[in-house]
């Protein structure tokens, strides 16, 4: 299905979360970030969630119209 993330994996260590896109670093979450996000994974889709997390969620016209007046 086209629009479905995918190639997304992430790692809890320690108080962090590490969010890997096709075995690249992606982002780092910390703190109350990294919490959120737990919670988010365990109730919704992983793969969506990490797009959200890393801003891999958005593309072609839904960047270029938030720069539109």
């Amino acid at each position: 299905m086209a629009g479905v993330p995918n190639g997304f994996a992430y790692e809890v260590r320690g108080g962090a979360v590490v969010i890997r896109h096709h075995g690249r670093l992606a982002t780092t979450l910390r703190a109350a970030a990294a919490d959120r996000f737990l919670t988010e994974v365990e109730r919704g889709d992983p793969q969506l969630v990490m797009a959200r997390a890393t801003g891999n969620d958005k593309r072609g016209n839904e960047r270029s119209a938030r720069r539109r007046p």
